[in-house]
């Protein structure tokens, strides 16, 4: 079964991301950035390949621009990895998937 991001706003940022007990990653993203577009399928692709493992979310920074604030995402896409409620990792621009999934997999040791 293939994994979707969740879709992460202030309703439920606090329990998704910081009061989960997996490791999450979210895509601070806009649908008008053409980098995030690019990211898009990345992010996709390590949802399904890292479900049961860790959770995926997007959040739109134009919907959510108080967590964008509180997290200080200045440029988009921002891809922050948050364990134990807090972020450990955070990836700014367009990058490889390997590069994200190394990153991923460090969180999840």
């Amino acid at each position: 079964m293939e994994a979707m991001e969740l879709t992460i706003n202030e309703d439920n940022f606090e329990k998704e991301v910081l009061q989960s007990d997996l490791p999450v990653l979210v895509d601070f993203y806009a649908d008008w950035c053409g980098p995030c577009k690019m990211m898009a399928p990345v992010v996709s692709a390590l949802a399904g390949e890292y479900n049961g493992r860790c959770k995926v979310g997007k959040c739109n920074i134009d919907e959510e621009m108080n967590l964008a604030g509180e997290y200080r995402v200045m440029s988009i896409p921002t891809i922050i990895i948050f364990k134990n409620g807090k972020p450990v990792e955070t990836v700014v621009g367009s990058v490889a998937k390997n590069e994200l999934t190394a990153k991923l997999e460090q969180a999840l040791r």
